[in-house]
Order: C-alpha cells, then sequence, then structure tokens
C-alpha cells in the first residue's frame, strides 16, 4: 500500500475531472459532499443498457462503470462558488490494464487472483491523499502485485505531471 499527497490540487483536480488521464479507471463509488452528501454507487446495471451497448467495447464485461462515463457527473456536483467539504473516489484498474501490467512485469502472482488493482482519492476539505491497495480473489502471500501497482502508479503520476509527496 502507497500513501501520496497530492501537492497541487489545481493540476490534480484539472486532471482528474476535465482529462482523459483517469480513463484507465472504474469507478467503484464516489462520496462527494458540498451542501449536500452525494453517493454514486458505480455498480453497472446491465439492464438498463442494450446487448449492443454493453457488447460495444466501453462497458466490456465491468463490474463497475468507467470513469469516462462518470467523470462529468462528478465535475458537475463539486464545480461551483464553494469549494466541496470533502469527496472520495473509488477506483478500479481496468481488468484488461491490469493484467497486461501484472504480465508485462512478469509477475509471479496469476493475474486471475487478482480481483482489482486499487486507488482510494480522498480530500478532507484542505489536502487530496491518493492510496493504492490490491484486492485478491483468494489468500495470497506475495506481496508482489501491491509493489507493482505502487510503482506504476508513482510513474504514471510522474509522467502525467501530478505533483506528489509519499507519506
Amino acid at each position: 500500500m502507497l500513501a501520496l499527497h497530492i501537492t497541487s490540487m489545481k493540476v490534480f483536480m484539472n486532471q482528474l475531472l476535465t482529462s482523459d488521464v483517469f480513463d484507465i479507471f472504474l469507478l467503484e463509488e464516489a462520496v462527494i459532499t458540498t451542501a449536500n452528501t452525494i453517493t454514486i454507487d458505480g455498480h453497472l446495471n446491465r439492464d438498463f443498457y442494450s446487448a449492443e451497448e454493453l457488447t460495444s467495447g466501453q462497458l466490456a464485461d465491468y463490474e463497475y462503470t468507467p470513469w469516462s462515463m462518470l467523470k462529468g457527473l462528478c465535475f458537475q456536483l463539486i464545480k461551483g462558488k464553494h469549494t466541496p467539504l470533502s469527496f472520495k473516489f473509488v477506483f478500479h484498474l481496468k481488468p484488461d490494464i491490469a493484467t497486461k501490467l501484472l504480465t508485462r512485469e512478469s509477475c509471479s502472482v496469476d493475474s486471475s487472483q487478482i480481483k482489482a488493482l486499487v486507488l482510494t482519492v480522498r480530500y478532507d476539505g484542505t489536502k487530496s491523499q491518493l492510496t493504492t491497495g490490491c484486492a485478491y480473489r483468494t489468500f495470497v502471500m506475495s506481496k508482489e502485485p501491491e509493489q507493482i501497482w505502487d510503482k506504476t502508479l508513482s510513474r504514471y503520476l510522474a509522467d502525467k505531471e501530478i505533483p506528489y509527496e509519499t507519506l
């Protein structure tokens, strides 16, 4: 697990809400507190979509909604004269990207044992913190997937010029 402090909220929020930098993620949950607290459950309601929409590629076989489909709504909830009191986003790296990452890094743990590579973003009204995690389908002794995910996320943020400090 890795905990990072975002050192430029303006840059981070721009990347999060108006660019495609975080489109590699699915949204499990969003909790945004402004004048009200709004909770978004990112689970896909598959019955809502046509068979064509489900197989078109954007939704694939995802359990959660792609961030690209919800970030506009989240942006609308956050923007305004007042800074949000807080927010929390729980992201999962898209499974196909996670599998490619673990394979490319020659991870000794089979990717089928990994349920999700998780990124939690928390803002408490003054600062934002990112925390990584790895959800497993079964007990695994190795911490290698977590180490790969931590290292990859750090590199990714640096590549996207999102300034942070390790906590």
